[in-house]
């Protein structure tokens, strides 16, 4: 019996240094982008592992050229959440609760637009964008932006709102309101987990974009940061310390957010699994 609980204690202690060990390959890149911005040597190969004096330098340099950009990224990123909530919440309420005939279909294709490669769909809105003056313009590349959470969103909230009982929205209904009212007051608060994890990936895939931002501007007033970093590792190729101080700072916001929220996604992306 002894024996038996040793070999499970060190099976546990292989399997946990097992883990930190992948943790910390995966990590290292992190690490070193970290380390590199904190150094103001600007030539990666004369990187130190561990930076005996850190300085800020690289980071005042990194706000001053591309503060402009993360700003621009957190207006698309926020404007396409509003956009991908709005129309992903009615739709999967739709498909979850009104037994349309197809239902399955929908998602079914809803799932497939997700694997379409985005520059394909960049290359088809472009045209499109030219007649109607989005192109070079925060409206066209939030819009562009809300379609890559869509289709996730649109299969999680469904996911969830499948496990909403009728009656519940029944007798709101009785009580006075109608089905807007039931589903903005009754629905909606209902789901709040798992609005906020699909607004949080709506978010990320959003603040993630490039191949949009790449395609659908021209010019530098609407550049988020991920086509700024892109134009800054051009243009200041030797000076990695600025680079990847940049590439921290816009790695932040969606860090934040995927640490305050993760109670949410876990219960928003669980909750839809039980009846």
């Amino acid at each position: 019996m002894q024996t038996t609980g040793n070999r499970t204690r060190a099976r546990s202690l292989g399997n946990t240094a097992l883990a930190l060990a992948i943790l910390a390959v995966m990590l290292f890149p992190v690490y070193w982008m970290i380390s590199t911005a904190l150094q103001p040597d600007s030539a990666v190969a004369a990187a130190q592992l561990v930076p005996t004096s850190p300085d800020f330098g690289n980071f005042a340099r990194a706000l001053e050229t591309q503060g402009g950009s993360l700003l621009t990224s957190i207006v698309v990123s926020l404007g396409a959440v509003v956009v991908c909530l709005t129309l992903a919440a009615p739709a999967a309420y739709g498909l979850a609760q009104f037994g349309l005939r197809g239902g399955r279909a929908i998602v079914f294709g809803t799932l497939i637009t997700q694997m379409v490669p985005s520059i394909v769909v960049a290359n088809a809105l472009y045209n499109a964008y030219a007649e109607l003056n989005l192109v070079n313009s925060y409206l066209g590349l939030i819009l562009a932006d809300a379609s890559l959470g869509l289709p996730f969103a649109i299969v999680l909230l469904r996911a969830f709102m499948v496990s909403i009982p009728t009656e519940v929205v029944e007798a709101a209904m009785v009580d006075g309101a109608n089905r807007f009212t039931a589903f903005c007051r009754i629905v909606l608060p209902m789901s709040r987990n798992a609005l906020i994890t699909a607004g949080l990936f709506a978010f990320l895939f959003a603040w993630a974009d490039f191949v949009f931002a790449l395609t659908l501007n021209t010019t530098d007033d609407v550049k988020p940061v991920t086509l700024g970093i892109y134009q800054f590792i051009g243009a200041h190729v030797s000076d990695w310390g600025a680079v990847m101080a940049t590439a921290v700072l816009s790695a932040i916001p969606a860090a934040v957010l995927l640490i305050a929220a993760q109670k949410y996604i876990a219960a928003g992306i669980t909750g839809g699994s039980v009846k």
